[in-house]
């Protein structure tokens, strides 16, 4: 039973790595506007921008999405994505002081891929995309939300570690 588990999640990620949209430009086989790129992480325009400034900040490594952030390596993924963003922001002329940066949380994301939303300035958004992207609520998380939450994971399985 446990090979045919280990099988059925090969399978499972051979599909993902062959069919993700975010996986491929990654590896460069599908086309986007990659402005900043690491060994790590690609940022690109969001194809449908609501702002003047709208990028992902997305993992070379498939991970489907912000409940997917566990570990400690995550942190500094996060961090990655952050930083490589905020870079895209002033490298392309757009406001850190109006900016709103964050995730989808499932089942509000559409891509099942994590990626960071970078969007400036986040005062020219129409009211729809305010609610869309609406910072601290159940369908969109802020990067400093995530970061809180990793930090308290990340706490809670040391300290569960060092129990036994």
């Amino acid at each position: 039973m446990r090979n045919l588990l280990s099988f059925y999640e090969f399978l499972k990620y051979f599909k993902m790595f062959t069919t993700c949209v975010f996986c491929k430009i990654g590896r460069k086989e599908a086309e986007a506007a990659i402005k900043y790129e690491s060994d790590d992480i690609v940022v690109f325009n969001d194809i449908n921008p609501v702002a003047r400034h709208h990028y992902l900040s997305v993992p070379k490594q498939h991970l489907r999405n912000v409940k997917s952030l566990n570990k400690v390596e995550h942190m500094n993924l996060l961090e990655t994505m952050i930083c490589g963003g905020k870079h895209v922001i002033e490298q392309e002329g757009g406001d850190l002081n109006d900016l709103r940066m964050g995730f989808h949380v499932p089942p509000f994301n559409t891509v099942d891929h994590l990626h960071l939303h970078l969007i400036s300035p986040a005062s020219s958004m129409s009211m729809f995309h305010n609610i869309m992207f609406k910072p601290n609520t159940w369908w969109f998380a802020t990067a400093s939300q995530i970061k809180g939450r990793l930090k308290q994971s990340i706490g809670e399985s040391s300290t569960s570690n060092n129990d036994q």
